[in-house]
């Protein structure tokens, strides 16, 4: 046989509720140092990104600071430069004006200086009758001039063909011609031209047999500021004075 034990006295109330002390344990409040780190580090990210912006900020407009002072800067030294290269487009526009005016007295040739050298240069026994200047030739499109400064013609009478060759091997060492262009181009066996003063007597006398010749030669494309020397020993002293005073300038060696 069985027994039940049946146990009253724990439906009343008074001992449920001490039931219920009994079974609920304290809360035990330990440690909050975690607590406070992850508020801290929570709080500390805000603050960082804060500064940061801050500092982005501070360092943008020093920069643009800087920026604004170099372009000052800049700007002064494309006025300063756009000054320089017009001072050297000026100096350029008159170096080239000063190169022309030189190349033009180097063109120069002076007849009295070219004359003066014809006479110390031909011999005794050649008379010259004429001189006459020859045009230079003027190339067509895309060729070049082979004569660009124009040359001499000569004619006149000599004894003999050697007193001719001996005229143009003088003419050859001449610093106003070319002597690899000058050539005798005409020398016939003529009548010696009787003087005037013969009259009515021409007929009675028979003229002496001569050589009629012509020389033609180029007339040397060396600058004359090279020819100095030689335009001094014939007395062109206006041309070697200005030549002189344009290489103290400078603009042409000396």
């Amino acid at each position: 046989m069985y027994s039940l034990d049946i146990n009253f006295l724990k439906d009343r109330p008074a001992y449920q509720k001490n039931s219920d002390k009994k079974a609920r344990a304290p809360v035990q409040v330990g440690d909050l140092t975690p607590v406070y780190l992850g508020v801290g580090i929570g709080l500390l990210f805000p603050v960082l990104v804060a500064g940061g912006w801050w500092y982005v900020q501070w360092q943008s407009g020093k920069l643009a600071g800087e920026i604004a002072e170099k372009e000052t800067v800049i700007q002064g030294l494309d006025a300063k430069i756009k000054d320089i290269n017009k001072i050297q487009q000026e100096s350029a526009a008159i170096k080239g004006e000063t190169q022309a005016l030189v190349t033009v007295f180097d063109q120069i040739r002076p007849w009295s200086a070219m004359l003066e050298d014809l006479r110390d240069r031909i011999p005794r026994t050649v008379q010259i009758e004429t001189i006459r200047q020859i045009a230079p030739t003027i190339p067509a499109q895309g060729e070049v001039s082979t004569n660009p400064s124009g040359g001499l013609e000569i004619t006149g009478f000599a004894p003999s063909p050697n007193d001719v060759n001996d005229f143009l091997l003088s003419l050859g060492q001449s610093k106003f011609l070319k002597s690899s262009e000058s050539r005798i181009t005409l020398a016939e066996l003529v009548n010696a031209p009787l003087p005037p003063s013969t009259g009515q007597n021409a007929a009675t006398l028979k003229p002496p047999q001569v050589i009629k010749y012509t020389i033609q030669s180029s007339v040397s494309d060396t600058p004359a500021t090279l020819l100095i020397r030689e335009l001094e020993q014939k007395g062109t002293v206006g041309l070697v004075a200005r030549i002189r005073s344009i290489q103290q300038t400078g603009v042409i060696s000396k």
